[in-house]
């Protein structure tokens, strides 16, 4: 596992063991020491970003490395030079990559040049750093991940996407429930399916709301993704019934509510659900930090997977 690019090709046991190497290190870090200790990490980003930038740079201060953010100025790497290029002269100073992109094949690229870790902090296709902190949520607030059922309301994404993934490996019930025209990639909801009757858990991937059933934690995330610019009446047509809500979580029987953020107040999720006690979005925010720090100590500190 030189790279992380996405969990797609994990197996069960190796997630099983970066969650528990997540939840170690974030409460007791002393065991741990500064395994990025010397080390550089180049953060390379095409798009804004907030939680993202600020949880990798102290989580890489707190183990012992450095970061160098480059902000591309919000265009893709292609456009100024070949990600493979581009890759392979940042690994002659740096340690390690870890980028936020446009396009996934952007990263394989960047990695197929490097010959240093490359870390996935966002592209179209996958946010693995982000579903990994999920879960760790989901482990301290409901005691486990194995048996439990996670449900994904709203627009189909690239948060969606590493939830089924990492979900499946990690043996958790998924439920999909998105509007017509806005569901998940097809491929990867043919191998989250694999993944998961590998796995033994169930699968639920609808368009009505209706189906959405019974769940532990309700997850939704932005209608309007960064950078789309269709008109906010057209998307509250076709989502005001996917809004996350206090009724919803009574009718599902769900314990706690999650938002990857930033979000929208009373568009896909009501304000006061996020400021309730069932809300974990403040949490999930902190364990963006103990997940990319598991993920670097793995990678680039060399610390192995019990």
């Amino acid at each position: 596992m030189q790279d992380l690019l996405s969990f797609s090709d994990w197996t069960a046991s190796s997630m099983k063991a970066l969650l528990n190497l997540a939840v170690d290190l974030k409460t007791t870090p002393e065991k741990y020491g500064r395994p990025l200790e010397g080390k550089s990490v180049v953060a390379i980003f095409e798009k804004p970003s907030l939680r993202t930038r600020v949880s990798f740079d102290i989580g890489i201060n707190k183990l012992g490395g450095h970061m160098v953010y480059v902000d591309s100025q919000g265009s893709p790497l292609k456009d100024r030079e070949d990600p493979v290029d581009v890759g392979a002269n940042l690994a002659c100073w740096a340690d390690a990559i870890v980028s936020r992109v446009y396009e996934h094949k952007t990263l394989v690229d960047l990695a197929a040049g490097a010959n240093v870790p490359v870390i996935n902090a966002l592209c179209d296709l996958y946010h693995p750093c982000q579903a990994l902190a999920d879960y760790i949520s989901m482990f301290e607030n409901l005691g486990s991940v194995e048996g439990k059922t996670m449900a994904y309301i709203g627009d189909g994404n690239n948060v969606t996407h590493s939830l089924l993934i990492v979900g499946a490996l990690l043996g958790c019930n998924q439920t999909v429930i998105t509007p017509k025209g806005f569901e998940i990639s097809p491929k990867i909801a043919k191998h989250a399916a694999k993944l998961a009757y590998e796995n033994g858990v169930s699968l639920t991937i609808a368009n009505d709301i209706n189906e959405l059933g019974r769940a532990d934690i309700l997850y939704t995330d932005t209608w309007l993704s960064m950078g789309d610019d269709t008109p906010l009446e057209e998307i509250k047509e076709k989502f005001d019934e996917y809004q996350v809500n206090e009724a919803l979580m009574q009718k599902s029987g769900a314990s706690y509510v999650m938002h990857c953020q930033p979000a929208h107040r009373d568009l896909e999720i009501t304000g006061s659900l996020m400021d309730s006690e069932q809300s974990l979005l403040m949490q999930q925010a902190e364990n963006r930090m103990h997940a990319q720090n598991a993920i670097l100590a793995m990678l680039v500190g060399k610390v192995p997977l019990a």
